[in-house]
């Protein structure tokens, strides 16, 4: 598909995924930080143009077959996204600086002690090099809770002062459809506006891919000790 329609430029944890299945329900095909779960999600191409805005990305490669985006690393490969699709809208999806905070801490940040075979998969690589190194100027890391609430204000205000009024819409978390349609020229649809990926809903798919991923590792453990005796 591509070139990109919608460009998200909101941190994740501030309602993308719920933004992700809105678009979807108005006709987008989006791209988000969970595609790189699938086959072919190119996750590496994106970290290499994370790590090099230098060099020219083949973004038109990246998103083939979307044409809207969200989440990371979207959100911070705005700025040559947008001259590259000059004609896409933004879309800044905002909360409450404490509110994402806790949210972080509670999902992403957890993810950070996982096992390696699990940091390795092609999302996980993804949060390493992008969500987490992006605080890589930050003492502490991501423990430094002011500082990354700071660098979440900063980057909120960044795209309110880089982004034309008129191409930008910053949207509340849980706001809903009406200014979302208005802004796209979309009919409001008669259903509920979309509540995915809470907290709750991250901790529950964390628990079935632990339970998933360690039942066969942990047979093997067993299967080989009794081998060996």
């Amino acid at each position: 598909m591509a070139p990109l329609k919608i460009i998200g430029a909101g941190y994740g944890r501030t309602g993308t995924d719920s933004l992700r299945v809105a678009l979807d329900m108005l006709g987008y095909k989006t791209h988000h930080r969970k595609t790189f779960n699938d086959e072919g999600g190119r996750a590496d191409m994106f970290i290499e143009a994370y790590e090099h805005p230098e060099e020219e990305a083949d973004f038109d490669y990246m998103y083939e077959d979307f044409d809207a985006a969200l989440d990371w690393p979207t959100c911070v490969l705005l700025e040559p996204l947008m001259l590259k699709y000059p004609d896409a809208k933004v879309i800044l999806t905002v909360r409450d600086p404490n509110s994402w905070y806790r949210s972080m801490a509670n999902t992403i940040f957890r993810k950070r002690e996982r096992p390696k075979h699990l940091l390795d998969r092609p999302k996980s690589r993804v949060s390493r090099r992008v969500v987490l190194d992006g605080a890589r100027d930050i003492p502490g890391m991501f423990e430094d809770e002011e500082a990354i609430k700071q660098k979440f204000i900063q980057h909120n205000e960044w795209v309110k002062t880089f982004v034309a009024p008129e191409r930008l819409l910053v949207m509340e978390l849980g706001e809903g459809w009406t200014r979302l349609c208005r802004f796209l020229d979309k009919p409001k649809p008669v259903v509920a506006y979309p509540h995915v990926n809470t907290t709750a809903d991250v901790h529950a798919k964390m628990a079935k891919v632990d339970k998933e991923l360690y039942q066969p590792l942990a047979c093997t453990a067993v299967l080989s000790s009794a081998i060996a005796e």
